[in-house]
């Protein structure tokens, strides 16, 4: 499904064709007629034809991408606009996000009960918060969500993916295929993950990279009960999960994998990856690096931890 002009590039990573809508075709922008105004009346100090004839997007002129997260998501615009922010001069200038978000009014999870509710609000609510982003013109999507804590298995992962690919025109990075790709890209067989999830959250994530073929040598959940509290989660305790529980010599790990797009991890990301000298995969800058890559946006980028940087 395509609507009016644009061009299809194939993805560096997925292979597939993504389609990039034209959003400059003029008349960019549209003039009201009968045009241009001084103190109320027309002027000819502008031509109404300069004006509309396909002008880029003042501030996302490379690529304006939709993010569509949680409404009690407090992390993940921040820290992927940090990233973009922090690398202006390395070819990351011109490429915005518009976030659209998913209202989810019960993000207690601390019980089945409660995550079930919260599935059903998030499942539920990604259609209207789709129709939401495209009214800003996105050109391509991020799902800024772990459909695994949620989801049980690969398969029910990519079934939902496939049905919310259906609300637009546009291609999307997700979760189950950015951190694939990642995976593939050091030849990652053996990994420790670190969740914000409880028990259930948790071990549905070890079904998803298990499903993958890649093994699970250990677990950190530190099991918050609430899907906004997580934010508020200290790089201390993010810190010494990975460097007492997971990247440790008995595991003999060849990444940590963080899940939960509220839980910020890049600072931790560049802090302890020279420390412990495999990668850290934290879940909002390796779907960001997916983003870009598919896009086009091939450049190295800084701040942001190995995979970034040397992929």
């Amino acid at each position: 499904m395509k609507n009016g002009p644009g061009q299809t590039v194939t993805g560096k990573l997925s292979g597939r064709p993504i389609f990039i809508p034209d959003v400059n075709a003029p008349p960019m922008p549209s003039i009201a007629p009968p045009g241009p105004i001084y103190n109320g009346k027309v002027t000819s100090a502008f031509s109404a034809a300069e004006l509309s004839k396909g002008h880029p997007d003042a501030c996302s002129y490379r690529r304006r991408i939709g993010l569509l997260i949680p409404a009690t998501n407090t992390a993940m615009e921040h820290e992927l606009w940090s990233i973009l922010i922090k690398n202006r001069e390395n070819g990351l200038d011109g490429i915005g996000l518009h976030t659209s978000t998913v209202l989810t009014p019960k993000p207690v999870v601390d019980d089945a009960a409660g995550l079930d509710t919260f599935k059903r609000q998030f499942l539920g609510g990604i259609k209207n918060s789709v129709d939401s982003g495209l009214l800003a013109r996105p050109q391509y999507f991020i799902m800024g969500c772990s459909l695994e804590h949620m989801l049980v298995g690969l398969d029910a992962i990519r079934a939902n993916m496939a049905e919310v690919e259906t609300y637009s025109p546009l291609s999307w990075a997700s979760w189950h295929e950015a951190v694939q790709a990642a995976l593939h890209c050091y030849r990652v067989k053996r990994i420790g993950i670190l969740t914000p999830w409880e028990t259930l959250g948790n071990t549905s994530a070890i079904r998803m990279f298990e499903d993958m073929g890649v093994e699970v040598a250990a677990s950190v959940g530190l099991s918050c009960a609430h899907i906004q509290h997580i934010a508020h989660l200290p790089d201390a305790a993010k810190e010494k999960a990975v460097l007492e529980l997971l990247a440790t010599k008995e595991n003999k790990l060849d990444a940590v994998v963080q899940c939960g797009t509220n839980m910020s991890m890049t600072a931790v990301m560049e802090k302890l990856e020279p420390r412990i000298g495999i990668p850290i995969f934290g879940i909002n800058a390796t779907l960001l690096w997916y983003a870009l890559r598919e896009n086009g946006f091939t450049a190295p980028v800084q701040h942001a931890g190995r995979l970034l940087r040397e992929f």
